[in-house]
């Protein structure tokens, strides 16, 4: 699933296509990820694209109409599992699965292709903004060393699930939390609890440096995910963990383990990342 570091790289690319451009026409075919198919085909066309941001996981494009002065509404897009977001000219092949087209006034398109459909797509507006969306926590580039320590503190819950879940962190999965652990030399299961503060504020250095750098590489392209250019990302060939089961650490040589932690599979160096111990349990007699 795309993760903050690919869903950046499509708002970025798509900051530079879009923005600016009215949407001049809809077409549909499957629609069944689509919330209210026909409000998209009602609104949508007239509507300007004034600004294209990422909330999370999501691509938020804000529309305007000239009509409708002073009234905010939202399009928001989920990639899901396998979802394109890609701009084109209207002569381009058609990818398979393509579900959306937008006509754009300059000629172009922006197509939206999802295999599997796990996707998601809503028109909203600032008061019916999903509460999924208003609960999220917070930006984990622009989070603090303070404001960190603050939120994992204390927690007694595992780490890496601590940092899949949305309300804690936003954005983030698999790929770039199994990085992250590893850079900072934390095990997946260590309760966030038991961290030294040392060692959280490694973890926050070490998750910004990894997004950052995946950002610049325009994401890892390990199934479909491609930018709004069609282009495949580049960070995959710098992961040091993730799904590397089997092979050596870069580090030191260990071969990399795969567990689950919070149902999703995790990567980690056995030796890096020593196994927490087992505090506090008290084994049971007879």
């Amino acid at each position: 699933m795309p993760e903050l570091p690919e869903v950046e790289t499509v708002v970025r690319s798509l900051q530079h296509a879009v923005v600016g451009r009215t949407i001049v026409g809809v077409r549909l075919k499957e629609t069944d990820f689509i919330e209210d198919p026909e409000a998209l085909e009602r609104f949508l066309p007239g509507c300007r694209i004034s600004r294209v941001t990422r909330r999370g996981k999501f691509v938020v494009l804000e529309l305007e109409r000239s009509v409708e002065a002073g009234a905010r509404r939202f399009l928001l897009v989920h990639l899901g599992m396998t979802g394109r977001l890609v701009t084109c000219r209207p002569e381009e092949v058609v990818a398979p699965h393509t579900h959306v087209f937008l006509a754009l006034d300059d000629g172009s398109e922006l197509r939206y292709a999802d295999v599997r459909r796990f996707g998601r797509i809503r028109l909203t507006t600032d008061s019916e903004m999903p509460e999924g969306l208003l609960r999220l926590g917070p930006e984990p580039l622009e989070i603090t060393a303070a404001e960190f320590l603050r939120i994992f503190s204390g927690r007694r819950a595992m780490i890496k699930a601590l940092l899949l879940n949305q309300k804690v962190l936003r954005g983030l999965g698999n790929i770039y939390t199994d990085e992250a652990l590893w850079r900072a030399r934390i095990h997946p299961r260590r309760l966030a609890s038991n961290l030294k503060r040392e060692e959280l504020r490694r973890l926050r250095r070490a998750l910004q440096g990894v997004l950052r750098e995946a950002i610049r590489l325009r994401g890892s392209s390990v199934s479909d995910y491609v930018d709004a250019q069609g282009r495949r990302g580049e960070y995959q060939r710098c992961h040091r963990v993730y799904q590397r089961e089997g092979k050596r650490c870069f580090r030191c040589g260990t071969f990399i383990r795969r567990i689950i932690v919070a149902g999703r599979s995790s990567h980690f160096c056995p030796r890096c990342q020593p196994t927490p111990r087992r505090s506090g349990l008290r084994r049971r007699v007879g």
